[in-house]
């Protein structure tokens, strides 16, 4: 299960199990990339530690005003050919928060895949972003 922040009475921000609402986003995604429909879009956003499907439609442009500074949501996308892209949209104000306590770094990494994380590719990205490199010359 992933983890998603959320907030414990006593302890402050605490990790909660996140569940899907496996039905319902299966449903969606069917729904946008069944050829005989319309429909192109769908989005899902957190209902407390549930991701839960909100919203769907027929037009490109109706999608794009749900993407706000002040939510965190995930869309899939059928334009053209019917593939599904997955969208992750995080609200300028929701990183916003996030920055408020993290104040102090070089660069954000947006990943996904741990394999990213291992290796000697990352050790160097960050190795770059820790200002000078002394070693530069011999890489």
């Amino acid at each position: 299960m992933l983890s998603h922040p959320g907030q414990c009475p006593r302890c402050g921000p605490v990790a909660m199990a996140t569940k899907v609402d496996k039905e319902a986003c299966w449903e969606a995604y069917n729904l946008a990339r069944d050829d005989g429909l319309a429909v192109i879009w769908v989005t899902f956003k957190y209902d407390g530690s549930t991701i839960v499907r909100i919203g769907q439609g027929v037009e490109y442009q109706h999608f794009i005003p749900q993407c706000t500074d002040e939510i965190w949501l995930l869309a899939f996308v059928c334009v053209t050919t019917r593939d599904a892209t997955l969208i992750r949209w995080i609200g300028e104000n929701v990183k916003t928060l996030v920055k408020e306590v993290i104040q102090d770094f070089t660069k954000e990494f947006v990943i996904s895949d741990q394999k990213e994380l291992e290796g000697d590719v990352m050790k160097s990205e960050l190795k770059k972003t820790g200002g000078i490199n002394y070693n530069a010359q011999v890489e």
